[in-house]
C-alpha cells in the first residue's frame, strides 16, 4: 500500500518526470505527466516515442523504475494513447 494520497504524489512525480524528459529528448521523444489515480501514474509518450518499439521498455525500465527508486516501490505507470486523455478511468 502506498502511504501517500494521489494529491501528495503529484509534485514528486512531476519532478521525476521532468528529470527523465531530457533523456527522451535525445532520441526525439518526450513525455507528458497527466495525473495520478490510486497510486498509478498516467503519462503520455510523445514525439518519436509514439509507436517506437522500445517505448514499452522505456516506460517500464526508465520511467517506472525511476519513480519507484525516487518515490515508492509500488508505483506503476500507464501510457495513455493520444486521444484517450479523457478516458483514463477506463484504462
Amino acid at each position: 500500500m502506498i502511504p501517500f494520497t494521489d494529491e501528495e504524489l503529484m509534485a514528486p512525480v512531476s519532478s521525476v518526470i521532468d528529470k527523465i524528459r531530457p533523456s527522451l529528448a535525445l532520441d526525439g521523444g518526450d513525455i507528458q505527466f497527466l495525473t495520478v489515480k490510486n497510486g498509478t501514474v498516467y503519462v503520455q509518450l510523445q514525439g518519436a516515442c509514439v509507436g517506437c518499439s522500445s517505448s514499452g521498455s522505456t516506460l517500464k525500465y526508465g520511467v517506472e523504475r525511476q519513480l519507484r527508486m525516487d518515490i515508492h516501490p509500488e508505483l506503476t505507470v500507464i501510457n495513455v494513447p493520444q486521444g484517450m486523455e479523457n478516458q483514463i478511468d477506463t484504462l
